[in-house]
């Protein structure tokens, strides 16, 4: 090789060396830093962890109306001073709170330092349960509360109702109903019969009388306000629902009379 490259080649190694040093140093540094941060990082951890912070200082509960909060706390089991904030399972607490039959929907959130909120959502009162002349609250899924109450215009009085699954399939089927309709009925008394143990009587607002299957009331009574426009003005009756929708006219008093007269 001639002379002069080799020299060339020489030199910018030389030169190099120091900027290899520098970024050496650099990397070094870096590294050092790091685990400086990585190191504190864990001891403040460590001394979160052993300090009365690290633990749920506040539990904020809104929307229960029917279940104290006293319930509410006890079936998430998280307590103020106790619980752990950061490993909390906010899913899991939820559904421990969901087990009450009273409750519809519960969801919890962390609110820094170390606060939890829950909001619940109850079960909304659909109807009235009449038992020897005193009313109760009977809910979306079926559930009677066990205050006794005056009936609203929220819903129906409900009359010769068990507390059983009956009970809860007229809940549900009035939760499928519009407000309008809901609103409109006045009474549904359960008549069952050897041949349609499903059988229902509701009694509505405006004068009419509606027969109807337990199984299918939600789905067919919707229809009730267009069955009405297109009935004679002034003529009360029977609208039958239970398998097929008519109309039969009730008989005047007047001329039952006159019929027993003659």
């Amino acid at each position: 090789m001639k002379p002069g490259i080799d020299k060339e080649k020489v030199v910018n190694i030389e030169e190099r060396i120091p900027k290899i040093k520098e970024q050496r140093k650099q990397k070094a540094n870096r590294r050092l830093i790091t685990f400086i941060l990585l190191f504190f990082t864990m001891m403040l951890i460590i001394i979160y962890l052993q300090t009365p912070i690290s633990k749920v200082s506040k539990v904020e509960i809104k929307g229960n109306k029917n279940v104290s909060k006293e319930q509410i706390i006890s079936l998430s089991s998280i307590h103020k001073g106790q619980t752990e904030f950061w490993s909390l399972s906010k899913q899991k607490a939820a559904e421990k709170i969901e087990q009450n039959k009273l409750i519809k929907k519960a969801e919890i959130s962390k609110q820094l330092p170390n606060k939890i909120a829950i909001s619940i959502e109850e079960y909304k009162s659909i109807a009235f349960l009449q038992k020897h002349n005193v009313y109760y609250s009977v809910l979306e899924n079926g559930t009677v509360l066990p205050e006794e109450v005056t009936p609203t215009d929220i819903g129906p009085t409900l009359n010769n109702w068990e507390e059983d699954e009956k009970l809860v399939q007229m809940a549900k089927q009035l939760n499928k109903l519009s407000d309008s309709v809901k609103k409109s009925i006045s009474e549904i008394n359960y008549t069952p019969q050897k041949s349609n143990p499903w059988l229902i009587k509701l009694y509505m607002n405006d004068g009419y009388i509606v027969t109807a299957s337990l199984k299918t009331f939600g789905q067919k009574m919707n229809s009730y306000p267009a069955i009405v426009k297109e009935l004679p003005k002034g003529e009360k009756g029977i609208i039958h629902m239970e398998v097929a929708t008519y109309f039969e006219p009730l008989k005047k008093t007047d001329e039952s009379k006159k019929g027993d007269g003659n």
